[in-house]
Formats: C-alpha cells, structure tokens, sequence
C-alpha cells in the first residue's frame, strides 16, 4: 500500500512516494505519539512543578497552554513547509527542535525559562505533527486501507495521552519532574535514527515558493490572546474582554491575509469541501471537551485521592485500552455502517462517560468506584469518534496539499484543547473553593459541549458508495 491517491488531470503522471507504507506508518504514530505524550506527560509532574519553581496557578496553567497555544498556531505553517520541502525534512528539523527544547525545560531554573521552552516544544511539535498524518494520508489511497492506517495512527497518538501518565508519575516519583522532559531527548535521538534509515526523499509538491510567515504570526497571536483572554475572566472581569477581544481581531486579520495571499498557508477554498468544514469543526468542538479527561482527572486523582504519581498513571491505563479498542474495532464497523452513524454514536458514548464521571468524583471516591466505569466509556467514545472524524476532515483534499490539511486537522484539535482547558477552568474556578465540585463541575460542561459537537455530525457528507 504505497501508491498516493492524488486525482490529476488527464495525461499527467501521478507522482508516487518511495517510502513503504509500513515505515510511513511507523515513523508517523511513533511522532504523534510523542507529540501527545508531551502533553499528559507534563500534567502527572505539574504539582511537583509547582513546589520545585514556586508557580502560582496562572503560571501552572501555561506550562500546558504554552505548548498547546503555540502548536496551534504554527500548525499551518509546519503544514505547508512539509508540502514545499519534504516531509522527510521537516519530519527531522520539528523532531530536532523538539528534542532540544525538552533539554532546555529539563534544566530550566524559574517558570519563566520553562514556559519558554514549553513555548519552543510547541513550535517544534507544529513542525512535526504536520508530517504524521500527511505521511499517512499521501501514502495510503482512499478506502479501508487508509482507515486502518488512521485508525492506528490515531489509537498509537491518543494513547499517549494515557501513556504520559504513567511514564510521568514513573519519572516524578523515582528521579524528579525535570524527567518528564529529559526523557525526550534520547527518545528524539532513537526516532530520528529511524527516520534516516527507512524514511525516503520525497520531492516537494510544489517548487520554490514563498512561506506565509504573516499568516502563521496573526494565528499564534490570535489564538494567544484568546486563550489569556478567557484565563483572565475569572480574576479581572470585564478587562478580560480586551485581550480576548484583539485576539479575535487577530484571527479575523488572518483571515482576510489567506483570502488575498497568492501562497497562503491554506486555500481558504479548500473549505468548501463539505467533509474538510464540517469535520474540523466538530473535531474543534470535541477536543474543547477532551482535555477534561486527562487534565481533571489527573488532579482530582492527585489533589483529593491522593494518589501517588506513578498511581495516578497506572489508574489511566484502562483510558488507554478503551482508547485502543474503540480504535481497532473502527475499520470494521466502517465498512459495515454508515461513519457519521459510527461518529455520533462515540460522541454521544463519550458525552455519557462525561456525565457519569461528574457524578462519581467524591472526596472518599476509590479507583473501582470513581474512576474505571465512567474513564471507560469516555474513552471508549473517542476511539470510536476520532477515526472517523480524522478520515471526514482529510476526505478529497490532494497529496501535493497533504500537508496543509493535516496542518488544519491538528490546529482544530489543539485550538479546541487549549480554549476548552481554559474554559473548563474558569468554570471550575467559579463553581466555589471546594475542588471535588469544581472538577465535577468542569465534567459536566464537557458533556454539554461532547454533545454539541455530536450533533455536528450528521452534517458530514454521505459517504460515497464503494468506498
């Protein structure tokens, strides 16, 4: 399975990639699971973080938005330089990037230096990320090839977010939080050798051309100050309204630049592609809510269980198996049933698993009775949910544009999980000084808004037949 379904016109040869599909496979769910291990990883470290630097809780809160605001906003960016110069290439310089700034956050000795290089990890995983799924989706043509290649390539990236718990509470247990980073480095170095042995050259889709740098700095900035602008309502009230509103300002600006950009990051026409529209923003949707999974999870687990880091690892290993099973029975179910009937039905077990978990957090709850059931079901839901959603936002786009999509894909993911995390937040801030009701309070909004997207779905296109 290497050919690349790329619809030419008449006459014209159809460039084929030299990588077999197998190491495109490889190399592209080993990259996005460290891109999402990066994330988890850091939430299990975070009280240890906390007492180590001295961070107060707007500090501790942009440890993870750092890199989450920032990924998001170059995303589009490391999308197209994977379609202008090879994915080979930006595969190795986001990894290379990656790796060094996990260095610098490992040996970081203030908040300041560590936001700063959380910052700098992002940018690097929005070179990366990219490249994964493009390498899947310019490998595998249209049909249950490139489902089963989806699937495994969003199971292997999901679970790592259940997988950073544990390696997180491992590494914060028996060394230090500094750890959680380091780790990455010899990790970088691994992937990187087995990029350069079986990833191939591939020829750029388009000769030389001009980056939209503008276009990717009023994204990152626009999405920024969105995210600080919702952090800040809580504390500041109307003055929040400020940042939140020059943030929107911003991403209007950039609209208006990729409308009239002769090389923008992404053809704005590319939305009139009912599955690329519909299917990013129920992915958006639906990853504002994902993030209450690990993030509240891990510091319920933490702040009011009291389990120990490498506990509260090990208790999100069912996370991972539901994530994984759901992922394994997608390719089957889709060539049975209809994907959008596939889709909803995750949502809407996902939105269950939601509610269920608001009501079963307690401050004398137990792993068997607050944790497993509900944690299940969510994930369950979103192995379920994501392939075909992933699949719908990719559907009809060429590979000589592979990268942009995927670039569009991740940055609907990441938006939705850096302005959900700051949401959910604020909500559970203001549900009063108790955590058990404000983490259960956060839970029930992620059901509310697992719901919203759900019933985005049946706005996807039909599938066609045959496919």
């Amino acid at each position: 399975m290497t050919t690349t379904h790329d619809p030419q016109i008449a006459g014209k040869a159809v460039e084929r990639p030299s990588t077999p599909g197998w190491a495109a496979l490889l190399a592209a769910s080993i990259g996005q699971f460290l891109v999402v291990l990066d994330i988890s990883v850091v939430n299990v470290a975070l009280p240890e973080m906390r007492a180590g630097l001295g961070l107060g809780a707007t500090g501790l809160q942009w440890v993870v938005n750092a890199y989450s605001v920032t990924f998001a906003g170059f995303l589009l960016l490391g999308g197209r330089v994977a379609d202008l110069f090879g994915r080979r290439n930006v595969f190795l310089v986001g990894l290379g990037l990656f790796t060094v700034a996990s260095l610098a956050g490992g040996f970081a000795q203030d908040a300041g230096t560590l936001i700063g290089a959380r910052a700098v990890q992002g940018l690097g995983a929005a070179i990366l990320a990219p490249v994964t799924l493009s390498l899947v989706t310019a490998t595998f043509p249209d049909g249950p090839a490139r489902t089963r290649a989806i699937a495994m390539w969003t199971a292997v990236g999901t679970a790592g977010g259940a997988t950073g718990g544990l390696v997180g509470g491992l590494l914060t247990d028996y060394l230090s939080w500094r750890w959680v980073f380091l780790i990455n480095v010899p990790a970088g170095a691994i992937v990187a050798g087995i990029a350069l042995m079986w990833l191939r050259g591939d020829r750029p889709a388009a000769a030389r051309q001009r980056l939209d740098l503008p276009g990717a700095v009023l994204v990152t900035s626009g999405v920024g100050l969105v995210a600080f602008g919702i952090g800040r309502t809580e504390e500041h009230g109307w003055s929040a309204l400020l940042p939140l509103a020059a943030g929107l300002v911003l991403l209007g600006a950039f609209v208006a630049v990729e409308a009239r950009s002769a090389q923008p990051l992404v053809r704005l026409g590319m939305f009139r592609l009912r599955s690329v529209a519909v299917g990013n923003l129920t992915t958006l949707v639906i990853m504002a809510a994902g993030f209450a999974l690990w993030y509240f999870l891990s510091l319920y687990m933490q702040n009011v269980l009291h389990f120990s880091a490498v506990k509260t690892g090990l208790s999100f290993l069912p996370h991972t198996m539901g994530i994984i099973i759901g992922s394994r029975l997608v390719p089957t179910l889709m060539a049975r049933m209809d994907p959008r009937l596939l889709a909803g039905a995750g949502g809407l077990l996902a939105a269950a698993g939601f509610a269920w978990q608001s009501v079963a957090l307690d401050e004398d709850g137990t792993f068997l009775g607050s944790i497993l059931g509900p944690g299940a079901v969510m994930a369950l839901g979103f192995g379920l949910l994501m392939t075909p959603l992933v699949e719908a936002s990719t559907a009809g786009a060429p590979s000589s544009e592979a990268g942009a999509v995927a670039g569009v894909v991740n940055t609907s993911r990441v938006i939705g999980g850096a302005i959900g995390l700051t949401v959910l937040g604020t909500a559970a801030a203001r549900s009063g000084t108790d955590l058990v009701d404000g983490y259960s309070t956060a839970f029930v909004v992620a059901a509310v808004i697992t719901a919203a997207g759900t019933a985005l779905v049946p706005f996807l296109p039909r599938p066609k037949k045959g496919t």
